[in-house]
């Protein structure tokens, strides 16, 4: 526990405030938040609360048991003097325990940060891919033979291609980030509360110590002879403490492989190599491959790291495998462009 065996004030007037969540207008960007993350943004703002109600709680906690201790003090009975000052020591113990649970919530709190983040970095391609759609059907709706339907259709490809890495990132992230952040926020309860119960059995110890034997008028207790008892609790409590260790169940994790641009770093199996190159053979031809590679480069946010380069996996290149050139491809009539167009964008739009 690493503090003395009494904790009276001592005459010591003055409190140090430490209120580490105070109000700025930062609180007020919630309403600012993409549509996609505003509810984690909600969550990780009350959880702020909590964790200062937490924090509020201990500074409370501590306060009460030092003047626990005054007050058994000036009652004038030596047995009442002795335990509730070791009773205080115990009961401060247990105050710092919420401490060390709202830290343990705050690092939870950061890990959620990491999930909100991605998902407002993915919001503009949801975005994008759901505006060329809407565009595409309004001139479906009033100009059925407008050329910009073929380029709409296009874009709605390339935008697709985007959504596809941007959504495999999202999973990624939220399923290894959600399971790391409450394996912090479980294991910091089942420590406040196993290190408090230890406190709090060591507590009942020391009233244990206290004769409450009814006397009559004109008799009083014997002197309290415990005091090296009570002490030696409080140690026994400082060695327990001290000996804890976590006995949680593990939580285990496959995101391992997860690289830095939170894609999978292992190789893709040959049965998934085999038909993503039936799809690209039968449905992209190479001179559009490298305009999703284009596309896939300026795909990079600010608060993520970077998919340069990383094309998503139904899209992945396989230029050597095709039997039919760039050159070649380059030169499909007005005709057949049009028509793939419009089948690919049918296929995407389902």
């Amino acid at each position: 526990m690493n503090r003395s065996l009494s904790i009276r004030s001592k005459g010591q007037s003055g409190e140090k405030s430490s209120n580490k969540h105070r109000f700025t207008m930062a609180s007020l960007r919630g309403h600012q938040q993409p549509d996609l993350s505003k509810k984690l943004y909600r969550l990780i703002k009350t959880e702020n609360h909590a964790i200062g109600a937490y924090e509020a709680a201990a500074k409370e906690q501590a306060n009460i048991a030092s003047q626990l201790s005054d007050w058994g003090e000036e009652t004038g009975d030596d047995a009442i003097s002795e335990i509730s000052d070791k009773l205080g020591v115990l009961l401060a113990e247990i105050a710092e325990q919420e401490d060390v649970l709202a830290s343990g919530l705050e690092e939870s709190r950061g890990v959620l940060k990491q999930i909100r983040n991605t998902e407002s970095s993915v919001q503009p391609s949801r975005d994008q891919k759901a505006k060329i759609a809407d565009e595409i059907q309004k001139l479906k709706y009033k100009e059925p033979s407008s050329v910009k339907i073929v380029t709409l259709e296009q874009e709605l490809v390339r935008a697709e291609a985007q959504s596809l890495v941007a959504e495999a990132q999202l999973t990624n992230v939220t399923r290894q980030k959600f399971k790391e952040a409450y394996d912090l926020h479980t294991a910091a309860i089942i420590e406040r509360a196993e290190k408090q119960i230890m406190l709090a059995k060591n507590a009942r110890k020391l009233l244990n110590l206290v004769d409450d034997t009814p006397i009559v008028p004109g008799d009083v207790h014997p002197t309290f002879s415990h005091a090296e008892t009570a002490r030696e609790v409080l140690n026994v409590a400082e060695d327990e403490l001290r000996a804890w260790t976590p006995n949680v169940e593990p939580i285990h994790t496959n995101a391992g492989n997860l690289g830095t641009n939170a894609m999978p770093s292992a190789p893709v199996s040959t049965a998934q190599h085999s038909e993503q190159q039936y799809t690209q053979q039968s449905e992209y031809p190479t001179q559009q491959h490298s305009e999703y590679t284009r596309s896939n480069e300026q795909y990079a946010t600010s608060s993520e790291p970077s998919v340069v380069g990383q094309e998503p996996v139904a899209y992945q290149t396989q230029t050597q495998a095709q039997p039919h050139s760039t050159t070649e491809t380059s030169y499909a009539t007005d005709e057949q462009d049009h028509e793939h167009a419009r089948n690919v964008a049918s296929r995407v739009l389902g």
